[in-house]
């Protein structure tokens, strides 16, 4: 593949029929409800652990990949399956160089949680979602040097009005910053979340660059493998933060402080768990059937929507700028959910050509 940025307009002539798969529509729109749980529901639940007195930043990373034995039931349904179909256990499992993979980039994972739970506990809400929304812009640029991810002006038009309207979300931020917090606090929050949107704009390409790395064909038993390994390391460097900072014997009292009551205490961080780790698989779902980028994109795009349940749901203000990010995303989320629609036209058209000149082709030369 090229490295250069490969601009293509939607009258190209050429269409890489090779390089390019048709999309599983069914998956990939389940992988971005799933994101859309995630992504809306991650934060609230985040916020609303913070909210009645929770102060546990490596609590609350761990609760971003602490759900991954929900995955055990559709991964041992998958492998059900496969050995109905007489296939051998080995070619079901993932490869080792996937696995130790998905470890590093497990590892990787938790410590951007971490700066990420801990930046929003220092910041407000409208400015680590400025900040993080970044993750975007990061992505673009990781996934054209590492997967080469090629671009088309459907998809640079969609991360312009997705930045763009990300931007738009941080105008109202000044003198907002939680009471309590020290300048020196907030700055740390700062510099956080912008190095965890940084991670993650480096984290899916990663994933991408790591399924190309596969020997055998990578379908959605590997993603689910790949996810469980990821999550496994993630949870397992959150764990071990918070037993050095000793969480594990601070739950009790702070559940029993909590304001919502001790049973919601473990309500909200269950239901964390869960909300979280379907964002992840979704979001390995999503690069599966597309790639790096359009997850980038729908995260991007779910943002406003974030804060528009944030004011139904913890009666923030909602203003004119807010109604204009939302605008500017859900547009730059079309334009590119079109340019993928007119890219897979042309590839089935493309197809059906290269079909019929094979057919003409072989009566020309078929015997009368």
């Amino acid at each position: 593949m090229s490295s250069s940025l490969n601009l293509e307009g939607p009258t190209s002539p050429k269409v890489d029929t090779k390089t390019r798969k048709t999309t599983n529509w069914p998956l990939l729109l389940l992988s971005c409800t799933f994101v859309a749980i995630g992504i809306i529901g991650g934060p609230l639940l985040s916020r609303l652990y913070y909210l009645h007195g929770g102060t546990r930043s490596w609590l609350s990373s761990c609760l971003q990949t602490a759900g991954f034995p929900i995955l055990i039931f559709p991964l041992l349904s998958l492998f059900l399956q496969s050995r109905s179909q007489g296939e051998s256990p080995s070619m079901f499992f993932m490869e080792p160089k996937l696995f130790i993979l998905s470890a590093i980039i497990g590892v990787f994972l938790g410590l951007d949680n971490f700066m990420y739970s801990l930046g929003l506990s220092y910041t407000p809400v409208s400015t680590s979602s400025i900040l993080y929304s970044t993750n975007l812009a990061f992505l673009a640029v990781f996934a054209f040097f590492i997967v080469k991810q090629k671009f088309t002006p459907y998809s640079v038009n969609a991360v312009i009005l997705m930045t763009l309207g990300a931007v738009l979300l941080g105008l109202r931020s000044g003198g907002d910053r939680p009471p309590g917090v020290s300048d020196a606090q907030y700055l740390l929050g700062f510099i956080l979340t912008l190095a965890s949107a940084a991670g993650l704009g480096l984290l899916w390409p990663l994933i991408e660059w790591s399924y190309s790395k596969s020997k055998r064909p990578v379908n959605y038993g590997v993603v689910l493998q790949f996810q469980t390994n990821l999550a496994i390391f993630a949870t397992i460097f959150s764990l071990t933060g918070m037993a050095i900072n000793k969480d594990f014997q601070a739950m009790g009292k702070e559940a029993n402080e909590y304001g919502l009551g001790n049973g919601m205490y473990y309500l909200v961080l269950c239901a964390g768990a869960v909300v979280w780790q379907l964002s992840f698989i979704g979001g390995l779902g999503v690069i599966f059937c597309a790639n790096s980028l359009l997850n980038g994109v729908l995260s991007a795009v779910l943002l406003p929507i974030t804060n528009i349940a944030a004011v139904i749901f913890y009666h923030e203000n909602f203003n004119g700028l807010k109604a204009m990010s939302l605008v500017l995303c859900l547009w730059g989320f079309t334009s590119y959910f079109y340019g993928e629609y007119t890219m897979n036209k042309k590839l089935k058209n493309s197809a059906q050509t290269q079909l019929g000149d094979d057919r003409s082709q072989n009566e020309v030369l078929s015997p009368v």
